[in-house]
């Protein structure tokens, strides 16, 4: 592992720290960045999001995705957990922790509007952020991307259904804008980019050439990161500042939730003896969120300021470093899995 890959925890620290402080003194600056946005796609943070991921996709060998379908168990793995269970036990945490647990702490109303955020990012499954956790596990490029594909289609037609059952809301808006430029951002696009420079690539300068570009390129992915943290927390600093008691609350149960779900993933993908790069990126895409998904959704409904769409903020802010304390114990569980014998 290079430098930023060995400390990438520090680095994403000192970020967390960087972007809350620059929020608070450049609060302006922020807000300018904040509303260069389409369709509730932030521009800037969709320009990081493509260095993260360009580099990803150069990897994926279109020559090898046929052989998925040789291996559906770590695709029906992700489906399940996604669609079957993952947004019932978000549901299920938010009424615990604030009609139960946390109660006497917060208004009935408020409390609705912070379970209806938690239970629009429980049926929003991640599509940008699961290729850099899949990178840093050392998952299957190939396979990673039709397991992500495969969510995507589902989610078109699943996540209105879903989320309006949960919600107990027959006519949920769901931002189609949203949806599809994500997809088209932060999947479709790469993913092209990725295959035209893999193509002249190998095409001009032989594999080692391809590997020399990888090699180069590898570290952006990182700075990607990186920035689209400072942005996030630089976003939401002056709320983290001014409500740190209610964003604890809030965070409690989306931390038991994240780890608890990788924990059962991570345990089935074990239990049915799948190969570590797709067991780890399997979990990453059942544990992780589409953020910008959930977020537009909550403001739509809820409003700007409502406990729905701080909900969603909050489960962004905590998923970076969660996710990598997550990649960490995949790395170092690696020898509980058998190896990709293909």
């Amino acid at each position: 592992m290079g430098l930023f890959e060995r400390y990438l925890s520090v680095w994403v620290t000192l970020c967390i720290v960087v972007g809350v402080v620059l929020g608070n003194v450049f609060p302006g600056l922020f807000e300018t960045i904040a509303s260069l946005e389409f369709a509730h796609v932030n521009l800037v943070v969709a320009v990081l999001i493509w260095v993260m991921i360009y580099p990803m996709m150069v990897q994926i060998d279109f020559s090898s995705i046929k052989d998925v379908g040789r291996k559906p168990k770590g695709l029906i793995l992700t489906l399940v957990i996604n669609w079957l269970v993952k947004p019932f036990s978000m549901a299920f945490m938010g009424w615990l922790f604030f009609k139960v647990l946390f109660a006497p702490l917060v208004d009935p109303q408020t409390a609705n509007e912070y379970i209806a955020g938690m239970i629009l990012l429980g049926v929003a499954p991640c599509t940008a952020m699961v290729f850099v956790w899949s990178q840093l596990t050392k998952g299957d490029p190939n396979y990673t991307l039709v397991q992500v594909s495969v969510n995507d289609i589902i989610m078109v037609f699943a996540f209105a259904p879903i989320a309006g059952f949960l919600l107990g809301i027959s006519d949920i808006q769901v931002p189609w804008e949203t949806l599809l430029w994500s997809v088209v951002l932060y999947v479709l696009l790469p993913l092209i980019a990725g295959a035209i420079t893999r193509h002249y690539l190998q095409n001009n300068h032989s594999e080692v050439r391809l590997q020399s570009f990888l090699d180069s390129a590898k570290p952006w992915s990182v700075v990607g990161l990186l920035g689209t943290v400072i942005l996030l927390f630089g976003f939401q600093a002056q709320t983290i500042i001014a409500q740190p008691q209610t964003i604890v609350l809030i965070a409690i149960p989306l931390l038991i939730q994240t780890y608890g779900i990788f924990a059962i993933t991570y345990g089935a993908a074990k239990a049915m003896k799948l190969p570590h790069n797709i067991a780890a990126p399997a979990s990453m895409i059942g544990t992780s969120n589409f953020f910008e998904l959930a977020v537009a959704v909550a403001i739509s409904l809820f409003g700007l300021h409502s406990g729905a769409a701080l909900a969603t903020v909050v489960g962004v802010l905590v998923e970076v470093p969660v996710m990598l304390s997550l990649v960490r114990f995949a790395n170092k569980t690696r020898h509980w899995f058998p190896e990709d014998n293909r």
